[in-house]
């Protein structure tokens, strides 16, 4: 059992949750508070996607990201910062004639999704290790192996710590596949993403699985969707893993009732001291994680 947990509040996502819930922040004042508010509550992670202000759609906008990140280090919390690398990879098919796109199509190559990072420097961005269809319909999300291999040597030329998100197993044959060939740097950082349709469902077996095949000295955590979240960061710290909650993935404190980010983060808490273990600090969560210290 892990007993010294680094919990990654997800603040927002892309997803079509603004129409769902009035508390998903939307503009980057909202999106940094709720960064701030969800490291006060206890996390030492806050992993980040900007929303267009008007839309509430999710954006690769670089001037967005600016301005939370900003917002977040002029704060007075000491935070691990976490930027998406995974906008622009959407691709949707018109299903009667699949050689044309339709709207809510957005793709970019490697480098580019990557534009925000490259000016920000964040201490962790994601990178997301294969293509998945994303629910029913006719949306997939597209992140090729040479798009991988091309995405991952920058963020290593760039310092900043990858964390290879893994949605099937498949993608995980892959991520241990870069580590493999050099290209991810140790640690190797894991977030196993589970209940996320069509992918790995968020089942014990499913996931113990898939910890038995990470590479010796990976450092990872795991997440489920909606219902799942709390009960979930049991689940993870019991097979050795560390935690992630939140907005981007649930909704609810419990049925009904809607929370915010810095809620989930503290039902979070209530698990991991019952449990016997304790939320590690942001200075703990770098020394697990080799990362710079704060300047």
């Amino acid at each position: 059992m892990n007993r010294n947990v680094i919990v990654t509040c997800a603040l927002t996502g892309a997803g079509d949750s603004v129409s769902r819930s009035e508390l998903v922040p939307v503009t980057p004042e909202e999106i940094a508070e709720a960064g701030i508010s969800a490291a006060r509550a206890g996390a030492a992670i806050v992993h980040v996607h900007v929303r267009d202000p008007e839309t509430g759609k999710g954006s690769r906008d670089v001037k967005l990201y600016r301005e939370v990140v900003e917002r977040i280090r002029a704060s007075d919390v000491d935070v691990i910062i976490n930027t998406t690398g995974g906008m622009g990879g959407d691709l949707y098919l018109d299903p009667q004639n699949p050689t044309e796109t339709v709207d809510g199509t957005d793709m970019v190559n490697a480098i580019e999704r990557l534009a925000h990072v490259e000016e920000l420097l964040p201490d962790i961005c994601t990178l997301d290790t294969g293509s998945l269809n994303f629910g029913d319909g006719s949306y997939v999300y597209i992140s090729t192996p040479d798009m991988l291999r091309e995405g991952a040597k920058r963020i290593q030329e760039l310092g900043v710590r990858p964390e290879m998100e893994i949605f099937e197993p498949g993608h995980l044959v892959f991520a241990k596949k870069l580590v493999e060939e050099g290209l991810i740097d140790e640690p190797a950082m894991f977030q196993l993403c589970m209940g996320v349709p069509y992918g790995s469902p968020a089942d014990a077996l499913t996931l113990l699985a898939m910890v038995n095949q990470l590479p010796e000295g990976a450092v990872w955590a795991s997440f489920a969707l909606g219902a799942m979240q709390i009960p979930w960061v049991a689940q993870s710290i019991l097979l050795g893993g560390h935690v992630r909650v939140g907005l981007e993935d649930n909704l609810y404190l419990r049925r009904g009732v809607k929370a915010t980010n810095a809620q989930l983060v503290e039902q979070a808490r209530v698990v991991i001291e019952g449990m016997g273990a304790k939320m590690a600090t942001p200075d703990e969560a770098r020394e697990i994680l080799r990362l710079k210290a704060r300047s």
